[in-house]
């Protein structure tokens, strides 16, 4: 009998509430240790403190060999660097600048996180339509003062940097092009069921540590999409409907009481699910719930759990620390029973 191995911290160590919240990337620091192939969302762009050039200058392209001359320096704005070896580079961050400057349209990467800025006029971009990446986190933009089309002009953005600003709605519309969306750390309140529609490339969608209290059927048609961070927002329900090819699902620190009956299964890919600190029950859980094959980690500690419920056979680890699970035998898919001794975890453990 081949029996699923589960990391029960409740169990096996005494982790005190205060422990997991002082380090928030204990998940992802636990997974790196185990060599997992897990793909880690806040690598290589890091919280704050914000790095001057969190993607790395190294991950523009070079200049190439035998390019007959090197490209013009007064075209770039005086309060930017645009370096000659990075002919499609610009960097305008940490400068206290309060407005957006000229982009020349040779630019492929602009760099204008933490400053001052406090909107996107209407055509700042036209002149550069190629960009692949903006970075403008860190800064004061409002969405009162974004223009409605700055980015639908953009057809070949791929990643686009708004966290940490102060943002109560989500900008559009936006390029089909977008891979990464980065909202996490705004005000934004709700996702309205159209505003990411057409965004069939977008891979990564971070919208954590916002005020969000809906999401409804927004997400059902981001059919690339594999990761999606929801975490630390007001959301009482999980959102209508996951894309097929989602692979990591991050809804810790909500409000969450209740998941439907084989909701996972409309996600044949979903490798990691976290909805630690929640207000999950058993009588909000159907029997089904958690008792897909794809899943190989699952996070529901800190939630209002009297019993374990169940899970599949290809699970590998479970937790469930911070829960009220005081001992309880384990249905296994398949028909193996694994009968397992829980110790109740009080934070005065």
């Amino acid at each position: 009998m081949q029996w699923t191995s589960l990391l029960l911290l409740a169990g096996l160590f005494c982790l005190s509430q205060a422990q997991y919240d002082d380090d928030p990337h204990w998940w992802f620091q636990y997974l790196r240790s185990q060599q997992s192939t897990y793909y880690d969302p806040y690598e290589p762009y890091p919280y704050e403190p914000y790095d001057p050039y969190p993607y790395g200058v190294d991950e523009g392209p070079a200049y190439s060999y035998g390019s007959p001359s090197l490209p013009d320096p007064r075209d770039c704005p005086q309060e930017c660097d645009c370096p000659p070896n990075f002919p499609t580079a610009m960097y305008c961050d940490n400068r206290n600048l309060k407005y957006l400057p000229f982009v020349p349209s040779r630019m492929k990467y602009v760099y204008f996180q933490n400053n001052q800025i406090s909107s996107i006029q209407e055509g700042v971009f036209d002149n550069a339509t190629g960009l692949l990446w903006i970075a403008l986190h860190g800064n004061q933009i409002t969405s009162d003062k974004v223009g409605r089309k700055i980015f639908s002009k953009l057809k070949h953005l791929e990643r686009l940097y708004l966290d940490h600003n102060n943002l109560t709605r989500m900008p559009g519309p936006l390029p089909r092009s977008l891979r990464e969306l980065h909202l996490d750390h705004n005000q934004i309140s709700r996702v309205p069921n159209n505003a990411l529609e057409g965004l069939e490339n977008l891979t990564a969608l971070y919208l954590q540590h916002n005020e969000i209290q809906e999401v409804g059927s927004s997400m059902r048609g981001l059919r690339s999409l594999i990761l999606l961070d929801l975490s630390y927002n007001h959301l009482r329900r999980v959102p209508d409907g996951l894309p097929s090819a989602l692979e990591q699902l991050y809804m810790e620190h909500n409000n969450v009481y209740t998941v439907p009956d084989s909701y996972f299964r409309g996600a044949p890919k979903l490798l990691y699910v976290r909805l630690s600190h929640n207000s999950l029950t058993n009588n909000g859980l159907a029997s089904n719930t958690f008792n897909s094959s794809s899943l190989l980690e699952l996070d529901l500690s800190y939630n209002q759990l009297q019993k374990i419920p169940p899970v599949s056979t290809n699970l590998e680890n479970l937790y469930l620390q911070g829960n009220r699970i005081n001992g309880e035998t384990l249905a296994k898919g398949g028909g193996d029973w694994l009968s397992i001794s829980l110790e109740r975890h009080d934070s005065e453990c």
